[in-house]
């Protein structure tokens, strides 16, 4: 018969590496030597925790501050190490918090197409944290009716939007920014920019005010979210001059915006973004963040801006241990995106929010991305119970062998038709034809001069509503779900199996978040303790959500 593994023990028997102890003293009722009594203790992150051993010989653990001298009478007790409180509020780094008006270092980063909803914005700005609004493909009045929702839900905030990059469609960008300015959102999370654009730049310096002691106020707050040091270092410092000069000269910011423009760098905070759903270069957080923090201070030390740019952590944010981690390497603040979308407020249907909890790690793939299609950039997508990376890919294929539409041979043609759009091409390019002429006549314009134009806006119909049917739930389209989703959703849904988070119906955004920060304290904690040569079972060592986190 197997002796049970102790649930806590000096990690090395041996007197010379045994823990320093000292006299503790206190009610031997407070001490829990069980395990249940143990894992309460540690979680009551708000409060010291103790490693205490009984005269009897029986290690425990308490949050009892050990400071009653008349208490112990049932003997000497001994303390062996403990751990400071660390309540997730004092996570992350202050500044970030402050500047934002938020309890907590985390935000819900954007999904595009309403995926990051008002509901979930709502919630999270509710709970102190920040949500970024998923702005990217959605018609002004509907991202109008957005703003209109959130400000009044939240009218002293926490909440953001965002701006996606737009080379193929900049009237896109404009009209966000448009509508940003005039709404006072303060707050914007710029995503998936390749370099800086003439409506990024006006948001910027539209906010900038002189102060009475000769700063500058920023006003208009840009969150950039990047993955590539040659555009992280454009963020990173002033506005280009040759911008700044156009939108002058347009008339679209005042000469004194103009040379407070060359004090402050064009964002407040930037994440490192590293492998996630949706646009990504799947970079490793563990290279990626380090490098991010050492350009900052690059940059920082040759401008001497007043506030130093922060820099967050995103992309693999799933379970306390990878937020810990993050939190370690120097992030200020911290950013969920997959999981978020596994949650009940988020703006996809319930046949999506299921696939997603039963993913693994290996259930995701690049796939041709619907607003970059031409120039073959790819997003990260789920490909269990769907089929859209495979077709997809074979859009880009076509689009990569053949000149026009009207090359395309017959028989592919009809399995187009009949197998991905389940439409003929000559209807799809009607509706195509009229949808950018409200929209964009330019496009239209260029597809009747150019046919391999034409053939990348047909394939862009396929692509764009594919991630719509799986927001709405479209029946008999689950094939085609496009569902952006990144390889930590699997760590995520690993990490609760066996909770009442495994169940999608369960998964609220604010409490999934909180038990992330939450987990990160705890586990710090146990880290400390194991740093001070006490040994925890891993029934103890790790955090799991138990019940709600509030």
């Amino acid at each position: 018969m197997t002796t049970p593994h102790p649930l806590i023990r000096p990690a090395d028997a041996s007197p010379a590496a045994a823990p320093a102890s000292q006299p503790w003293h206190g009610p031997h009722s407070a001490i829990a030597f069980d395990e249940a009594g143990m894992r309460a203790a540690l979680m009551d992150i708000s409060r010291p925790v103790a490693v205490v051993r009984a005269a009897d010989g029986r290690t425990g653990l308490t949050n009892h501050p050990g400071d009653d001298a008349h208490s112990n009478g049932a003997g000497a007790v001994t303390l062996l190490a403990s751990a400071a409180a660390l309540p997730a509020t004092r996570l992350g780094d202050p500044d970030f918090k402050q500047a934002y008006g938020l309890r907590y270092a985390l935000y819900a980063g954007a999904m595009a197409n309403a995926i990051t909803s008002v509901d979930m914005v709502v919630a999270l700005g509710q709970g102190g944290m920040l949500g970024s609004f998923g702005a990217a493909g959605l018609p002004p009045a509907r991202l109008e009716d957005a703003i209109s929702r959130i400000q009044a839900a939240l009218p002293n905030g926490p909440y953001a939007f965002n701006l996606i990059h737009s080379p193929f469609d900049p009237t896109m960008e404009h009209r966000a920014v448009d509508l940003y300015l005039q709404y006072g959102i303060r707050v914007v999370e710029a995503s998936a920019f390749l370099d800086l654009t003439p409506a990024l730049v006006r948001y910027r310096l539209a906010g900038l005010r002189p102060t009475p002691q000769g700063g500058v106020e920023v006003g208009n707050r840009v969150i950039a979210k990047l993955s590539r040091k040659e555009v992280a270092a454009r963020f990173l410092q002033p506005a280009p001059e040759d911008i700044v000069q156009q939108l002058l000269a347009g008339g679209q910011i005042t000469p004194l915006q103009a040379q407070l423009a060359r004090l402050v760098p064009m964002a407040d905070d930037i994440t490192a973004e590293a492998d996630s759903g949706g646009h990504t270069d799947n970079r490793p957080l563990v290279g990626l963040l380090p490098t991010m923090i050492a350009l900052r201070d690059e940059l920082q030390a040759r401008h001497n801006f007043p506030t130093p740019v922060r820099v967050g952590a995103a992309g693999g944010i799933s379970t306390p241990a990878a937020a810990l981690a993050a939190l370690m390497m120097g992030a200020a603040y911290l950013v969920t995106g997959s999981i978020n979308q596994a949650c009940v407020e988020a703006g996809a249907s319930e046949h999506t929010r299921a696939l997603l909890a039963k993913a693994s790690m290996a259930d995701v793939v690049m796939a041709p991305s619907a607003d970059m299609f031409e120039m073959g950039v790819r997003v990260q997508v789920l490909k269990l119970g769907t089929m859209f990376p495979m077709r997809a890919a074979k859009l880009y294929e076509l689009y990569t062998r053949y000149p026009t539409l009207d090359d395309i041979p017959p028989a592919e043609r009809q399995k187009l038709e009949k197998q991905i759009f389940q439409r003929d091409i000559d209807t799809i390019w009607q509706d195509t034809r009229a949808f950018f002429t409200g929209r964009d006549p330019s496009q239209v314009e260029r597809a009747e001069r150019d046919p391999h134009h034409k053939m990348a806006l047909v394939f862009r119909w396929y692509l764009g509503l594919s991630s719509r049917w799986s927001n709405s739930g479209e029946k008999g389209r689950e094939m085609d779900y496009q569902i952006w989703c990144g390889p930590s959703l699997g760590s995520f849904n690993d990490w609760t199996r066996g909770t009442y988070l495994a169940e999608p119906a369960n998964r609220h955004v604010l409490d999934a978040n909180l038990h992330i920060l939450n987990g990160s304290a705890y586990q710090f904690r146990t880290a400390a303790l194991k740093l001070a040569g006490i040994a925890l079972s891993p029934a103890l060592e790790f955090y799991r959500p138990h019940r709600p986190a509030f």
